[in-house]
C-alpha cells in the first residue's frame, strides 16, 4: 500500500500537470488521443528530464527518495511557485521533519500580544494551530460579528457559520484561499491527527470545502483582500496581513490593514467608539 505522503504527493503531481498544457510548457504535444486536460506523465518526464518510467514511479509512490535536482527539476517543468514549491518538498520528504507537542494547548506569544495591542485601531487576531483563536482584539468581533473567543475555531466559524458568509462579500475567495492554507499546514505536520480530522470533518460537512480541496491549491495566507458587510458602515474593505515569528511560526497574528483615507479607514473609529460605549453588542 502506498504510505499516505507519497499518495498525497502523486495526487498533487497530476492535479499541477493536469493544469499546464503542452503549449504553455512550451512544447509540442505528443501524437494520440489525449485523455488528460494538461501534460500526459511522458511529457513532463520529458521536460524536467527523467525517464517516463522514473517519473512513473514518483507519482505512482514508489520512488521512496527523491533528490533535491528531481523536485527542482519538476517544479520548474510544472511552474509552481514558491509556495508550491515548499509544498511539493513537504510531501516528497516528510520524514525529514521533527516531530511536534500536538497535544499540548497553546499559549498567546507574548511578543505578539504586546504588538496586538498597539494595533487597536483595526481588527486583528491571534491564531494558533489549526486556526484556533488565541487571542483577538474588540474591533475584531465589531466587524466581524462574532465574539471569537480564545479556545474557538476561526475556520469552524469561516466555513460553519452562516453569519460568515453574510459578513464577508468575497467569501468564497477568502474561504478558498483559506482551504489552501489549511492544505499547506497538512503538508507541513501529516502526523497533527486532529487537524487531519478538522480537515475531514469540514469537507464532511460542505460541499465547497471538498470541491476546493480537491483541486490540491495551496496558499500561504499572506495579503488576502477582504471586504466584510457592516450593517450600519456598509461595506468595509480590508487586506489581511499574517505576522510570524522565528521562535514560534505557529501563531500568526492576522491583522486586517485599510488603505490610509479610505473609507474604511474613516469608518474604524466610529466602530472603535461604538464598541467601546456598547462593548460586545457593537
Amino acid at each position: 500500500m502506498v504510505p499516505a505522503d507519497r499518495s498525497a504527493l502523486g495526487a498533487f503531481l497530476r492535479s499541477r500537470r493536469d493544469r499546464v498544457t503542452p503549449a504553455q510548457a512550451g512544447i509540442t504535444a505528443f501524437p494520440g488521443a489525449r485523455r488528460v486536460p494538461g501534460l500526459r506523465k511522458e511529457e513532463l518526464a520529458v521536460l524536467a528530464g527523467l525517464s517516463a518510467d522514473h517519473y512513473s514511479r514518483i507519482e505512482q509512490g514508489r520512488q521512496q527518495t527523491l533528490s533535491d535536482d528531481v523536485l527542482d527539476a519538476l517544479a520548474r517543468a510544472l511552474q509552481l511557485d514558491d509556495v508550491e514549491r515548499a509544498h511539493l518538498r513537504d510531501l516528497a520528504a516528510p520524514s525529514r521533519r521533527r516531530s511536534a507537542p500536538w497535544e499540548v494547548p497553546q499559549r498567546a506569544d507574548p511578543g505578539l500580544l504586546r504588538l496586538m495591542t498597539t494595533l487597536d485601531h483595526v481588527p486583528a487576531l491571534l491564531l494558533g494551530r489549526r486556526g484556533e483563536v488565541l487571542a483577538r482584539n474588540l474591533l475584531l468581533p465589531a466587524v466581524l460579528g462574532d465574539e471569537m473567543p480564545p479556545g474557538s475555531s476561526f475556520v469552524r466559524w469561516l466555513f460553519l457559520d452562516p453569519t460568515a458568509r453574510e459578513r464577508i462579500v468575497n467569501w468564497s475567495d477568502f474561504a478558498a484561499a483559506a482551504v489552501g492554507a489549511l492544505r499547506y499546514e497538512v503538508g507541513r505536520h501529516p502526523q497533527d491527527r486532529r487537524l487531519a480530522a478538522l480537515v475531514a470533518d469540514l469537507r464532511d460537512r460542505d460541499a465547497d470545502v471538498a470541491r476546493w480541496w480537491d483541486d490540491h491549491g495551496v496558499t500561504d495566507r499572506t495579503s488576502v483582500p477582504k471586504q466584510v458587510a457592516h450593517p450600519q458602515l456598509g461595506v468595509l474593505r480590508f487586506t489581511i496581513e499574517a505576522l510570524t515569528t522565528p521562535h514560534d511560526p505557529e501563531q500568526r497574528l492576522v491583522v486586517y490593514t485599510v488603505e490610509p483615507g479610505s473609507e474604511t479607514a474613516r469608518a474604524l473609529p466610529l466602530l472603535a467608539s461604538w464598541q467601546a460605549t456598547t462593548g460586545a453588542r457593537a
